[in-house]
């Protein structure tokens, strides 16, 4: 009978773990990046510049086309409202338009006010021009004003010359949140990070990484594919969440920015943003797969992200574009991630109503990410 008890045996060698590899590229990854003077400023300290800046001008007013719509029992038959419809420093929303409750719209902020002209049936004007405003639309109420009142002098000018004035201007506010410039700009700020970082970023990242034969070199280890590329859009993740919970501290702390339900209004935030970074990132693989060389990537982001810039709302509402343009705008991924964002910050709303938005983003990623693995290049 042969004993064992003087023999010693080696200890089974642990399975290769995926996810710790995952979790160690993912760590240096991170590393890198914080130590990355450019990922800092573009992605952090720019984007506060621009809020700073936003900020300051959004003390000063808006812009020079003000939304309003008009009550149902208004006056239509007289020269002040012919004038009013007919101003091009406003923008009359119709009240039967589909999709659009003037009343919620009011409410939200996103128009200035609904008018009323009613008679007045007194010796200085036989009408009065009623405003019904909110809280949340008062931001413009300095601007409306100003146009009503040259609009009342071009009648009183035209039909009412030799008597007082044509119409009196008054007002009532009803309750409601306070719609701050700050409101509007920080959501359009963290797209306009989000977006920059995701694309820019993963396109020179891969780029480089397969160009140097780093990802040949990761390749010939243990780790499969697919973990590389995980570990490496982790870090990325992790650090424009941090990113965006930075901005939304700051516009919250020093410009009153609006969180409607506090925290769950921040989760939800971080959510959309989660999904957003996942679509962005999908172009920036998609980038760096198609390009030849460096000297491109610069210009296939560009085409892809400044006509965004522009037509998304990120720093102007999408309303001073041409009408026309909007049913295909709202199709844009940073106009989903712009609008949801606003949605759920300043006016509370769930996740679930905007269940538009998040599609709109779904889909946008399914397709980028079907056609980048049908491009992705390893060598």
């Amino acid at each position: 009978m042969v004993s064992l008890s003087n023999h010693t045996f080696a200890p089974m060698p642990k399975p290769y773990s995926q996810v710790r590899a995952m979790l160690a590229i993912t760590v240096a990854s991170l590393r890198s990046t914080f130590k990355s003077p450019q990922s800092i400023f573009f992605g952090l300290f720019f984007p506060i510049v621009l809020i700073m800046i936003f900020g300051a001008l959004g003390r000063g007013g808006g812009g020079a086309s003000v939304d309003v719509a008009f009550e149902k029992a208004a006056d239509t038959h007289n020269p002040l409202y012919d004038s009013l419809v007919t101003a091009r420093s406003l923008h009359i929303v119709p009240r039967d338009q589909p999709g659009k409750d003037v009343e919620e719209l009011l409410k939200k902020g996103r128009i200035t006010a609904i008018i009323d002209i009613r008679h007045a049936h007194t010796p200085q004007a036989p009408y009065e021009l009623h405003l019904r405003v909110t809280q949340a639309s008062g931001k413009e109420l300095p601007i409306l004003i100003p146009v009503l009142r040259d609009i009342i002098s071009r009648v009183d000018r035209q039909v009412y010359s030799g008597r007082p004035t044509f119409a009196e201007i008054t007002s009532t506010t009803q309750p409601g949140r306070e719609y701050k410039m700050i409101d509007f700009f920080l959501p359009g700020m963290i797209g306009f990070s989000l977006i920059g970082a995701a694309v820019f970023g993963v396109a020179f990242l891969f780029y480089s990484m397969r160009e140097t034969l780093v990802l040949k070199r990761l390749y010939s280890t243990p780790i499969r594919r697919g973990y590389i590329i995980m570990g490496e859009s982790l870090s990325r993740v992790l650090f424009q969440l941090l990113v965006v919970l930075v901005l939304i501290a700051f516009g919250y702390f020093f410009y009153d920015f609006t969180l409607a339900h506090g925290a769950v209004t921040l989760l939800d935030m971080l959510f959309l943003s989660f999904l957003a970074l996942l679509v962005f990132m999908a172009f920036g693989f998609f980038i760096a797969s198609i390009a030849r060389n460096q000297n491109v990537i610069p210009i296939y982001a560009n085409l892809f992200m400044f006509p965004q810039y522009f037509l998304s709302g990120t720093f102007f509402s999408r309303e001073a574009l041409p009408s026309f343009l909007q049913p295909i705008l709202k199709f844009l991924p940073l106009t989903a991630l712009n609008d949801s964002m606003r949605k759920v910050a300043f006016e509370g709303a769930g996740l679930p109503s905007c269940w538009q938005e998040i599609i709109i983003l779904s889909v946008w990623g399914v397709i980028i990410y079907a056609a980048t693995v049908k491009v992705f290049r390893w060598e």
